[in-house]
């Protein structure tokens, strides 16, 4: 499938760089097969039907943009400014991460962010390297909460630095799983009294687990998406979620996905029929019209790039020239784009 096709132009100042207040106070698209309607976050109760699921993701942001400087060496390299992000846990203190200027590093090579946190190269490919940290007589979270700075998505840190009040503005009320270099951004849109009125409709609501890689940001370069390799991510439902999740759907229910990253992981662990399994692992899902859905009904994101996986995502769920249609509306009705921006509400095209 060409991915030109999934192109449309935005124009700069439609890109969101600060968050409303309230997060509540954002604007709705509810995208339905009758047409599109313009709407508020804050009704999200009046879309609600009694027995519905909500399903968030608890991911929650790490401070994973770091800022250091590589040590000399030996055969006479000077120190060299380093900037990484890390995007990928290892395990036992090793990370992926991509790194600028990446040709300044290679394998070996010592790294110092900060006071508290040390770091070697132990492999290097293109952009990309592995670190080995080493964070003294501290843990690695609490090095990484001295030195490291929230994340911001390349569009609004082109054109602004992250500040104090981003630590908590990119995080949703859900997180409580450490491990995203991203926000699942829609869910930035809730707060304690949005999801109590949601409930109060009658619907239900569970938290599910998926780490939001950088790779969420990377451009699709092909130009077919048949050549296109998909980042993988880790993710979680557990057993009882997952038993939740399918009474609720026997009960006639419909699964709300809140963000592409819960209805990436609901879609990878069900099963033909729907039934969702319990999960945990690595999911590389990559979906694209044509994709029959299997676990959820309805789909609150944000507005996302042009030529994005995402943006392939949603035109699979509601069909593409729908979804071309509804951005070309949010356009035209001024909406806010992307992590810090407005939401729309898609049913799913049968």
């Amino acid at each position: 499938m060409r991915v030109d096709i999934f192109d449309f132009d935005l124009p700069r100042e439609l890109i969101a760089l600060e968050p409303v207040v309230p997060r509540d106070a954002s604007r709705l698209l509810h995208v339905t097969v009758d047409g599109l309607h313009d709407r508020n976050i804050a009704d999200l109760p009046d879309l609600i039907r009694p027995g519905d699921l909500l399903v968030t993701n608890d991911t929650k942001v790490i401070p994973a943009q770091l800022f250091g400087s590589r040590a000399a060496r030996d055969d006479a390299g000077a120190p060299a400014s380093i900037e990484a992000t890390l995007h990928k846990d290892l395990g036992d203190n090793r990370w992926r991460a991509f790194v600028r200027p990446a040709k300044r590093l290679r394998a070996g090579d010592a790294v110092q962010f900060g006071d508290s946190l040390a770091a070697k190269v132990i492999a290097r490919d293109g952009a990309e390297v592995v670190f080995q940290f080493d964070a003294g007589a501290q843990s690695f979270s609490e090095a990484l909460a001295q030195v490291g700075v929230t994340p911001l998505p390349p569009y609004i840190a082109r054109r602004r630095a992250a500040d104090k009040t981003d630590v908590a503005n990119y995080q949703t009320i859900f997180a409580t799983d450490e491990g995203s270099v991203a926000a699942p951004t829609a869910g930035l849109h809730f707060t304690g009294e949005l999801l109590d009125r949601i409930k109060a409709a009658g619907a239900g609501h569970l938290s599910i687990t998926l780490h939001v890689g950088a790779g969420t940001f990377l451009p699709v370069s092909a130009d077919d998406t048949d050549s296109h390799v998909m980042h993988s991510e880790w993710g979680e439902i557990t057993e009882s979620q997952a038993t939740a999740i399918n009474a609720a759907r026997a009960a006639g229910g419909r699964i709300i996905a809140v963000g592409t990253t819960a209805l990436r992981l609901l879609e990878t662990a069900a099963s033909a029929d729907g039934d969702i399994q319990a999960f945990r692992g690595e999911t590389d899902i990559f979906i694209t019209p044509g994709y029959r859905f299997r676990a959820v009904d309805l789909l609150l994101t944000n507005f996302h790039l042009p030529r994005s996986t995402l943006f392939m995502l949603v035109c699979a769920f509601s069909g593409t020239d729908l979804m071309q249609a509804a951005y070309a509306h949010a356009r035209e009705q001024r909406y806010r784009f992307y992590s810090y921006g407005d939401a729309c509400l898609l049913e799913r095209n049968e």
